[in-house]
């Protein structure tokens, strides 16, 4: 991790992170040591800690360091789960998460986001991440059933298929609405029983698959 950008994290979880109510210190520790710029093109890494997303390859972005921290803390993770991710992207979500779990499960539909971050991983030594080109609206079957869930992309709907793998008890957190504007939801499953919370407006890119919107 170069020295040069520990005052960028560092100002990003106190200005943008911490002041705005993400008061979990384990995800707020986990945000200021994943190394963001790494997972940016070289000629925006000076922007990597500023408050706004970001572009990468294939028409994607990697979210604003506050929406990941948000949407990290919703899951309320301790320390011992097995988390499913869809939309690894740049791969900075699965990273920061893999810092809050055991373990990892990320599916990508672009080769080379996928391809890409891989590598990142592997530079970091950040070995219980597991990731794999799929139609991330189906879910890991084999994998499952997950404590925890995040899709990083917006869709018409939560998918069925990643309902069924949540654990119980669990939860999950996704954007969901139209192909312009989204609301962050909260799905939590507990005794048999699925309750669905509204939390904020959003946007993402859009939720490709089965399940999702077609290309």
């Amino acid at each position: 991790m170069s020295d040069r950008y520990q005052l960028p994290r560092e100002e990003m979880v106190a200005t943008q992170i911490r002041a705005r109510g993400i008061l979990d210190e384990r995800v707020l520790a986990a945000m200021r040591q994943v190394p963001r710029h790494l997972f940016v093109d070289g000629p925006l890494r000076a922007q990597a800690y500023d408050d706004y997303p970001l572009p990468i390859a294939g028409g994607q972005t990697i979210s604003q360091p506050y929406i990941v921290a948000c949407m990290t803390e919703l899951l309320r993770l301790t320390g011992d789960e097995t988390v499913l991710e869809i939309g690894t992207g740049s791969g900075y979500q699965a990273a920061v998460l893999s810092r809050l779990c055991r373990q990892v499960y990320s599916l990508e539909r672009l080769n080379s986001l996928l391809t890409q971050a891989r590598k990142v991983f592997v530079t970091l030594a950040y070995f219980n991440i597991t990731a794999r080109l799929a139609d991330g609206t189906l879910g890991w079957p084999e994998a499952a059933p997950f404590d925890a869930i995040i899709v990083t992309a917006g869709g018409p709907e939560i998918p069925p298929p990643l309902i069924s793998q949540l654990a119980d008890p669990g939860r999950l957190v996704m954007p969901v609405g139209d192909q312009n504007q989204q609301q962050l939801c909260l799905l939590s499953k507990r005794d048999g029983r699925i309750t669905t919370e509204i939390l904020a407006g959003v946007r993402f890119v859009d939720l490709i698959g089965t399940h999702g919107w077609k290309n």
